[in-house]
């Protein structure tokens, strides 16, 4: 009975001395990760500057939901063919049938073009944001 007592002691020693460097190490990690924490700052910043309006060379092909007859098709185009130097540009999409123009010009008013950033231009984020 001894020997088992000593045995979990054991175990139990070297378990919490793993964790306590496990923990350590992941602050040290969180310490070197800062760029990221940029990264988001940049983005609210970005996020402020938009408004409620709709950027067509950051936003995704979710923002485009609330506005009928968008999603997920003419948000598709809208997202390849950017980035976009005003507003207008969009009514320039090549293949864009005349319903498509129209709804485009119907909400002009709420769209809005700025500079692309990566944050939200990386990989295929536009096309799957990952929000499920």
């Amino acid at each position: 009975m001894k020997k088992l007592f000593a045995v979990l002691a054991v175990v139990l020693v070297s378990v919490s001395s793993w964790f306590v460097s496990y923990q350590a190490q992941a602050s040290t990690l969180n310490q070197v990760r800062m760029p990221s924490v940029l990264a988001f700052t940049t983005a609210d910043e970005k996020v402020g500057e938009v408004g409620n309006k709709i950027d067509l060379n950051n936003s995704d092909v979710r923002d485009f939901r609330n506005f009928r007859g968008f999603y997920p098709d003419l948000a598709s185009k809208i997202i390849q063919n950017a980035p976009y130097n005003n507003v207008e540009d969009v009514l320039n999409i090549p293949g864009l049938s005349e319903s498509q123009k129209n709804r485009l010009q119907t909400n002009m008013d709420s769209f809005i073009v700025t500079e692309t950033i990566n944050v939200f231009n990386e990989g295929d984020d536009r096309y799957n944001p990952g929000v499920y």
